[in-house]
């Protein structure tokens, strides 16, 4: 059963990942009337600590299942009026190494939500996806906009692209109200450190090296995860359907500039880099180009790049044992210490 008239329930897929945990925080603090489910299967990156706060919220509640999964999704989808979905396999490195998940998930996983949404004529579908479906930029080529062809380059981003594909289609041909946000690279709170920031973060409070792809110097356009949460609130509630929106942060630094403005904040010299051999088809540079979000929604990115580095940087120092928790795997058995076991 549906919430009542005056109450708008999500089921947000991934919400227990980096920005599916950040959003479903945001959307509970925004909005006193939404009722939020949070579906996620919880891989190695679902991390049910990043919901603590929220967990005795009487809108909130967490399933354990996964997206492809048709007939949970068919009992969950009748209850609910909007569907986000964050869930995905979603780092290049592991894609590289086995992409079977990154199909099960990405792929079959988003077809079984949109067969779904489409029985169950859901107010809208959003999609959140990558600009790695882009393919990548020379240093002088403009940034990737809504019209740049498709072109992913890992199985990754071949996943994803084929994702949004169908995501579209299901507009075009049935008349599901989609949207998609493509994003640049997001950092802040929650973030799994196996990702550039968190990693040499948490590498360096624990006294250790940061290892450097190559020669550093590719470059990413990087998005505060608190700014990507109102563009996607913007883009669910005001964004037209069957439109594609591009969310960037304004903000291209090389990895070898983030790297160093992490040892800044964190009292540290260049000596504690360590430059490790370039991944296979590492995409050299990849950035956005937000002007139809602002133009139609009004939406920029609010944090620059200091504000958000400071901020970062602060919440890994102030919550080391939730990533403590993370690097030693202590994390993966909260789920049945909260929700099996007690």
């Amino acid at each position: 059963m549906k919430a009542s008239a005056s109450q708008t329930t999500l089921l947000v897929t991934g919400g227990a990942g980096f920005i599916g945990a950040n959003f479903i925080h945001y959307i509970l603090k925004k909005y006193k009337n939404y009722r939020v489910i949070n579906l996620d299967l919880l891989t190695y990156a679902g991390n049910l600590e990043n919901l603590v706060e929220v967990e005795g919220h009487p809108h909130y509640r967490f399933i354990k299942g996964d997206i492809a999964d048709k007939q949970l999704v068919n009992r969950l989808v009748p209850e609910v009026d909007i569907i986000v979905n964050f869930a995905a396999e979603s780092h290049v490195d592991r894609s590289i190494l086995d992409s079977a998940a990154f199909i099960h998930t990405n792929v079959v996983g988003t077809h079984t939500l949109l067969e779904a949404a489409r029985r169950h004529g859901l107010k809208r579908f959003h999609h959140v996806s990558t600009d790695e479906v882009f393919g990548h930029l020379g240093p002088d080529d403009p940034p990737f906009n809504e019209k740049t062809p498709y072109a992913p380059r890992s199985p990754y981003s071949a996943s994803k692209a084929a994702a949004d594909h169908l995501v579209n289609a299901y507009f075009n041909t049935y008349g599901l109200p989609v949207t998609i946000s493509n994003c640049s690279n997001n950092y802040g709170p929650y973030q799994f450190p196996e990702k550039l920031h968190a990693l040499f973060i948490t590498n360096l409070l624990e006294g250790k090296k940061v290892p450097l792809y190559g020669d550093g110097l590719q470059i990413r356009d990087w998005l505060y995860v608190t700014d990507h949460c109102e563009a996607l609130d913007l883009i669910i509630h005001h964004g037209r359907p069957g439109e594609t929106y591009c969310v960037g942060g304004g903000c291209e630094k090389t990895n070898l500039a983030i790297t160093k403005k992490i040892l800044e904040l964190l009292g540290q010299g260049e000596e504690m880099i360590e430059f490790v051999k370039d991944r296979p088809g590492h995409d050299r540079r990849y950035a956005i180009d937000f002007t139809k979000i602002h133009r139609e929604l009004g939406w920029s990115p609010r944090t620059g790049f200091d504000e958000g580095m400071a901020q970062t940087v602060a919440w890994y120092k102030n919550n080391r044992s939730w990533w403590q928790r993370v690097k030693s795997g202590a994390y993966l058995e909260y789920y049945h210490q909260q929700y099996v076991n007690r």
